[in-house]
């Protein structure tokens, strides 16, 4: 399928009748050599980098339901590499590289668009906080600008500054960050691994994983046996659940992170802000909408719903941030499963099955790392080494200590993520 000013409006004309599938809808083979177990956005993107990077296109795609029907087609779809931590910040600033080139890679619109990201700080702790972030991203090699309160309040005038209990001390500004349409990333991975051969399998999940003496031998699904020598589990919240059938038991609670979109207003922001005493993100949407989303319901769950109190907290926080919204009309609201690992941070790794590799715990970290870690995870099974920029998210961590929190601070910690 191509794509064009007049294919666009020919098809607008007539009804759009005339598109043509974007991916193909193949049978599953008998057998593969890698089968990647999730359909969304990293899944999808360890299927495109192991076919693009490695050559390996004799590769299914394993989907219980459609392609980007879990988080990556719903989440607030801020990217950003203003990451503090040893490792995080370097794997970050890795996948903002990747999403700077993704749309002339993939050579479809993500709709990328590096409005900015602004993290408010109330108090002479955060600016502190915010500071030594700074540093880090700046040693990266990425953007960080730290902001006076007159300089937020030239860019972000509609912000209720002067809240008595939550004045406006200023800003982290990282230029470079912002948004991507979420479906769209979904759509160009997968379209460009199906053209690299890769076959995407919808309507097919996997009841059970095949293991003969420590080794993956394939996996079971609900369209039959299907046999591989390399499986990853890629499976954000249903971490836990799909490495069961392994007899792994992981380092992973599941979480549900609720997300609003209000109806269209006004231009009213034109960046993505972070409101850090009331644990609150907005942006505003190409169709006017403002999406905005908070912190975790905090009880374990694996239904894609909220609760009431959480709703009422990221209202509570968006009015106070911004007051002239308190009319608005919030259309829709959802749960994504957050698969949330002790630390805060990821897991790229093997384990202790051979064969089978593990990409979870992405925490609040998943959409913005699509890229880097499908490149990341292409890479380990690929040659069976850590790609550089993963090499401090082991799995092994949570068994020796090493890399986890401690008093030198030089460990993940989850209060920091």
């Amino acid at each position: 399928m191509r794509f064009s000013a007049l294919k666009i409006l020919k098809e607008g004309l007539t009804g759009n009748k005339g598109w043509a599938p974007h991916w193909r809808d193949p049978a599953p083979k008998p057998e593969y050599d890698a089968i990647i177990i999730g359909g969304g956005g990293h899944g999808l993107s360890t299927a495109y980098y192991l076919a693009k990077n490695h050559g390996m296109t004799n590769i299914a795609v394993l989907e219980k339901g459609y392609l980007g029907g879990g988080n990556v087609g719903r989440n607030t779809t801020i990217v950003r590499a203003n990451y503090g931590l040893e490792g995080n910040s370097q794997f970050y600033s890795h996948s903002l590289k990747l999403w700077e080139g993704l749309e002339q890679d993939l050579n479809y619109n993500a709709m990328m668009s590096q409005r900015g990201v602004i993290n408010l700080f109330h108090s002479d702790g955060q600016r502190d906080a915010a500071a030594k972030r700074a540093n880090m991203m700046i040693s990266q090699g990425d953007d960080a600008i730290l902001l006076d309160k007159v300089s937020v309040r030239e860019l972000l005038p509609n912000l209720n500054h002067d809240n008595i209990r939550f004045p406006i001390y200023g800003g982290l500004y990282h230029k470079r960050g912002g948004t991507a349409r979420h479906d769209a990333v979904a759509w160009g991975f997968a379209r460009g691994a199906d053209l690299r051969g890769v076959d995407l399998i919808q309507n097919c999940e996997v009841t059970g994983i095949d293991i003969v003496n420590g080794v993956v031998q394939g996996v079971q699904t609900t369209r039959g046996a299907i046999k591989a020598k390399k499986v990853g589990m890629v499976v954000a919240g249903r971490s836990s659940q799909v490495a069961a059938m392994a007899g792994l038991r992981l380092p992973i609670e599941s979480h549900v992170l609720q997300a609003f979109v209000s109806e269209g207003l006004k231009p009213c922001i034109d960046h993505v802000v972070t409101f850090g005493m009331g644990h609150m993100y907005m942006s505003q949407s190409d169709k006017g909408g403002l999406v905005f989303g908070g912190d975790l319901d905090f009880y374990a769950s694996y239904a894609q719903r909220g609760n009431l109190p959480t709703a009422e907290h990221v209202m509570e926080a968006a009015m106070c941030l911004l007051p002239q919204i308190g009319k608005a009309r919030v259309l829709r609201s959802w749960g994504g499963i957050m698969d949330m690992t002790p630390d805060g941070s990821f897991i790229i790794d093997k384990t202790p099955v051979d064969g089978l590799f593990v990409n979870a715990g992405w925490c609040y970290g998943g959409f913005k790392a699509v890229p880097a870690s499908g490149y990341c995870m292409a890479h380990l099974m690929a040659t069976g080494q850590p790609h550089e920029a993963a090499m401090k998210h082991r799995l092994d961590r949570f068994e020796t200590g090493r890399g986890l929190m401690d008093e030198e601070h030089s460990g993940s910690q989850h209060n920091l993520h």
